[in-house]
């Protein structure tokens, strides 16, 4: 009997929150090239030419970083970025912001009508989260598009 009362008892999320860190020493994100700067920190340079990859930055409410994380890596024409992932990481590091990246291997920075309704749908996602999406970069080698930048978000 022991055994069917366990087996319809529910899976739980288990949420505690410690930095390890002095939050004053991370980076204050400002602008857009702020952000590009410190993404290009952490990109692995040799892929970006190569691979398409997902990465978001994870702000505090001050828009210190709080950490970047990679979503996903695919091949040359696309990856996914997937809102439960992206949305689960940020509610889990009790980020407030965050920064939406990715690259296009092609070094053409302009946006497809798939990354604009992706930004559209996880602005709005956020929303009902309560954590903003401050802005989606498209980055290359040598340079970056922002949506906020252009007025998209």
């Amino acid at each position: 009997m022991v055994q069917e009362q366990n087996q319809f008892k529910v899976a739980e999320v288990e949420v505690s929150y410690k930095s390890n860190y002095n939050i004053t020493e991370r980076p204050k994100i400002n602008s857009s090239r702020d952000a590009y700067k410190v993404l290009m920190q952490h990109w692995h340079l040799g892929k970006i030419e190569l691979l398409e990859e997902f990465k978001v930055i994870l702000l505090n409410n001050s828009n210190r970083v709080l950490g970047i994380v990679d979503i996903s890596t695919g091949g040359v024409q696309g990856t996914l970025a997937d809102a439960k992932i992206i949305f689960s990481v940020a509610l889990k590091t009790n980020s407030s912001k965050i920064i939406l990246a990715h690259n296009h291997p092609s070094s053409n920075t302009n946006p497809s009508e798939a990354d604009k309704k992706l930004t559209q749908k996880l602005t709005e996602g956020g929303k009902l989260l309560d954590i903003e999406v401050c802005d989606h970069l498209i980055v290359t080698n040598y340079s970056y598009y922002s949506f906020a930048d252009d007025g998209m978000i």
